[in-house]
């Protein structure tokens, strides 16, 4: 469906009823990379997967957007959606630095927490210049000069070499992306606050997800993230790099079923 908010158009996947579950997706995606996961639940539950300010099919690219700003975006989906009851949001890489951002400034609309993928430290310097030169450079050259040099960060190795079919579908929606969108959330990557003091204060069941092989976000990092969230289970995905949930949908699936049904609100 389509939602216009403030002048701006979200594409929104809206499937199934019961309790709802928000998935964000990571940079430079869009809402096809929760395919399975949508798949899976929405006979269970009102799933939810929007395309973030600018990217798949929504509009209203900025010259730089604050995590902040796309957590802002989430809390009007959910009232332009009508929901009023706390959410278990879901998100990945990026979609886990807005998630930071939606907790801190909307405890009240969640209920639970999934974080895939992701950190609460801000950038290091030279993490925050290659953002800096990729904002610069994706507005004059477009997302090909950078997306074969992407994916293998990634993917598992053995995803590169065994689901081509995956690694080629990730490319096209990468390409396919709007080169201000990318550079917008660049910008606004590269400025984050660190969040790791926040954590402690996070006070919903959570689920932290990492892929065993993930080269961005490593499986030790994001141990050490859960540990510093009261009572977080932390789950590692064997075979699966930056993108275990489209890696491994089936081990993702059955770890965030599991969760749900052991912290039903």
């Amino acid at each position: 469906m389509e939602l216009t908010i403030r002048n701006t158009s979200f594409h929104v996947e809206d499937r199934g009823t019961g309790a709802p579950i928000l998935f964000v997706h990571g940079f430079p995606l869009d809402h096809t990379m929760w395919d399975a996961q949508l798949n899976a639940f929405a006979d269970r539950y009102r799933v939810i997967a929007p395309d973030l300010r600018g990217f798949g099919m929504s509009t209203g690219a900025r010259e730089q957007s604050e995590m902040e700003d796309y957590a802002n975006d989430l809390h009007e989906i959910l009232d332009a959606l009508s929901i009023t009851e706390p959410v278990t949001l879901c998100g990945l890489s990026m979609g886990g630095y807005i998630a930071w951002q939606f907790a801190r400034k909307y405890p009240e609309r969640l209920g639970r927490l999934i974080v895939c993928d992701t950190k609460a430290t801000a950038d290091t310097e030279p993490t925050r210049a290659n953002r800096l030169e990729l904002a610069e450079r994706v507005m004059k050259e477009g997302p090909e000069y950078f997306v074969d040099g992407m994916l293998p960060k990634l993917f598992a190795d053995a995803t590169l070499e065994t689901n081509s079919t995956l690694v080629d579908q990730t490319r096209n929606v990468i390409i396919r992306t709007n080169p201000q969108a990318i550079a917008a959330a660049a910008l606004g990557m590269a400025a984050r606050p660190d969040m790791t003091a926040t954590l402690s204060d996070i006070a919903v069941p959570t689920l932290v997800i990492c892929g065993a092989e993930d080269q961005i976000t490593t499986a030790q990092d994001m141990k050490k993230l859960a540990v510093q969230i009261p009572n977080a289970q932390y789950e590692v995905i064997m075979g699966a790099g930056h993108m275990s949930p489209l890696e491994k949908p089936a081990a993702v699936n059955e770890i965030i079923s599991n969760f749900l049904a052991a912290t039903d609100i």
